[in-house]
């Protein structure tokens, strides 16, 4: 908080915190969050509209926001607008920008929204959290972006950043969650090591953490896993209706891709192991009409690797040989080997309750691995540095370079993602 602040003022606030968090807990375990009379789970951005939007009345809001922030078919900026006592006064976007077009690590400058003529500003540009100068005169900051559920997605550490800033800035910060489009229940990968933190991975978490982001939100601040947030009063608006087992299908809600390369909840579903082939020579199916679905090379032998995958009897999955060529698209401009065939397979996920994404990366990567002639093995993870950001550790390449078997290599991460889990249990909602 600014030194103007008593420490009276940092106690109290302290003392809410945790006494809010105590309420909302007892609440969504006594059922008061469960009824859902659409037929479909409400998201933090519906429950807060019921309300009136309760929280802003009377303050100068400041959004983090993207085209996925809709409540039904209305953007939430807009509804915000048409609120007399909600004055919106500064709009911040993430990565892919606020319309969610820009491809990935594209740079996003600020601006002036088109409709509102709001201020936009960059929180994938020149900084990756707002500045004081961005937040004077706000009141509140508010999130509200769909994220996928992996830790490499970079709209979570968006909401790390954001988070020190409105603390620093001694303003609320509200989370309007959203369900985690994988579920709560799955837990996979390892978990990131200090030295790998980046802004693809800002905290010790698993590659698939099992989280909603309000969930997570809660986690950053009381696992102090960013600085500064001890006084910081975080409210999240939870989710009606939304159970751990759930995945986005089950939710009722309409899928809108968060970032262009996750056109489908299946690519969402697969991405956090195929991911993996960004740091590889070779295409993660960027530049074709299934991102993150297929993956290749320009020397593999397609029908083999199926024949291999297929074999090991992956849950959830089945592998067919494909052939594909990159080509500059929206979203994608200039993907890696654009115009070259490209040899592998293509995922076509069969059980979506049983698939392991993360399991089935490690598969991929180990049969591309042993499929590369061995002069060539090691050229083949072409960005060691990238997958060891991704996968949150240098073990992965080292345990693949040792000849380590898929198995021995899901199998060294299972005691560390159990003890993640038990860290996790204080912060859950549902």
């Amino acid at each position: 908080m600014p030194a103007s602040k008593s420490t009276f003022s940092s106690r109290r606030s302290s003392w809410w915190i945790a006494a809010n968090g105590l309420l909302l807990s007892l609440l969504v375990l006594a059922g008061c969050f469960t009824s859902v009379p659409s037929g479909r789970v409400r998201t933090g951005a519906d429950v807060l509209a019921a309300r009136h939007f309760d929280l802003l009345q009377g303050k100068r809001v400041g959004l983090i926001v993207n085209h996925t922030a809709r409540l039904d078919t209305m953007h939430l900026i807009d509804r915000l607008m048409a609120e007399p006592e909600v004055h919106l006064v500064a709009l911040f976007a993430p990565e892919h920008g606020l319309r969610g077009t820009a491809a990935a690590g594209e740079e996003i400058r600020d601006g002036r929204d088109v409709r509102t003529g709001l201020p936009v500003y960059s929180l994938y540009g020149a900084t990756r959290k707002p500045t004081p100068e961005m937040l004077a005169g706000l009141d509140v900051l508010v999130f509200d972006l769909q994220d996928v559920g992996a830790r490499c997605y970079t709209y979570i550490s968006t909401l790390g950043l954001a988070m020190q800033a409105a603390a620093e800035a001694g303003i609320p910060f509200i989370v309007l969650d959203r369900p985690n489009p994988l579920g709560g229940e799955l837990l996979s990968g390892f978990v990131l090591e200090p030295e790998q933190a980046s802004f693809v991975g800002l905290y010790p978490i698993p590659l698939v953490y099992g989280m909603t982001i309000g969930e997570l939100a809660r986690m950053i601040q009381g696992e102090r896993l960013l600085p500064g947030l001890e006084h910081l009063e975080l409210i999240v608006v939870p989710l009606e209706g939304w159970r751990r087992s759930m995945q986005w299908p089950d939710t009722g809600l309409p899928w809108r891709p968060p970032s262009p390369n996750l056109p489908t909840f299946e690519a969402a579903l697969a991405y956090p192991g195929t991911v993996f082939f960004e740091a590889v020579d070779g295409s993660e199916g960027r530049g074709t009409d299934a991102p993150f679905l297929q993956v290749g090379t320009p020397w593999a032998n397609a029908q083999a690797l199926a024949d291999t995958l297929n074999a090991r009897g992956l849950p959830g999955v089945h592998f067919e040989p494909v052939t594909f060529t990159p080509q500059s698209r929206p979203g994608a401009p200039h993907p890696r080997y654009e115009g070259r065939p490209l040899h592998g397979v293509r995922l076509h996920i069969t059980d979506r309750r049983t698939f392991r994404p993360v399991v089935t990366g490690i598969h991929l990567l180990h049969a591309f691995y042993h499929q590369a002639p061995p002069s060539f093995r090691n050229a083949f993870i072409q960005r060691p540095d990238w997958l060891a950001r991704l996968a949150g550790t240098e073990r992965l390449y080292e345990l693949l370079r040792n000849g380590a078997t898929p198995e021995t290599i899901v199998a060294s991460w299972e005691k560390e993602v159990e003890a993640f889990r038990q860290r996790r249990r204080p912060y859950l909602l549902y």
